[in-house]
């Protein structure tokens, strides 16, 4: 059986650009699909919580000192940027491959702004923005082509990149004790 066919991408662990091929046709026969997702949030005690997601090892979200956890994970807010990230690296590295691109190195560098004064709910609940009211991201990308293509490609994937939409858009969202 002959191996996948694969783009070498640098120093970064090259794509299957067959399936990644295989992935754009199957998305373009079905434009209309919908995939549903699912995670488990077990409290563990404190601030610390593990998340179950398909059969992986817990995820584990905690909080910092300060804010009464035992830093011993990212705290969701830190959790929802390294979510972020991690969607536009995979975007800016699908992206590159299909336009044969080779990528030799890839940071994404995410800093949010968001006011913790309510204290969950508990605090100072004066009307104010909750949750990041601003976030700065800078993609460091090395890659052999011109710095004018990276902004196109950058452009390009922050338009289709499903974790970025979900930050800055409205999602409909429906919360109900069992």
């Amino acid at each position: 059986m002959s191996e996948p066919a694969t783009v070498l991408t640098g120093c970064l662990a090259p794509i299957d650009k067959t399936g990644l091929d295989g992935l754009i046709e199957k998305g373009k026969a079905n434009p209309e699909a919908i995939k549903t997702l699912s995670c488990k949030t077990v409290a563990e005690g404190k601030f610390r919580h593990a998340n179950y997601i398909r059969n992986l090892e817990p995820y584990i979200v905690d909080e910092p000192p300060g804010l009464l956890g035992d830093d011993t994970a990212p705290n969701p807010s830190e959790a929802s940027l390294a979510a972020l990230g991690s969607c536009i690296c995979v975007g800016l590295h699908a992206n590159a491959v299909h336009r044969g691109i080779t990528v030799n190195s890839l940071e994404v560098e995410m800093e949010g702004d968001l006011n913790i004064t309510a204290v969950w709910g508990t605090g100072d609940v004066s009307e104010k923005p909750v949750g990041f009211t601003d976030v700065r991201i800078k993609v460091h990308m090395d890659a052999d082509c011109p710095k004018s293509e990276i902004d196109e490609l950058v452009a390009h994937v922050i338009q289709w990149s499903p974790v970025f939409n979900t930050f800055s858009r409205p999602v409909t969202m429906v919360a109900e004790a069992v």
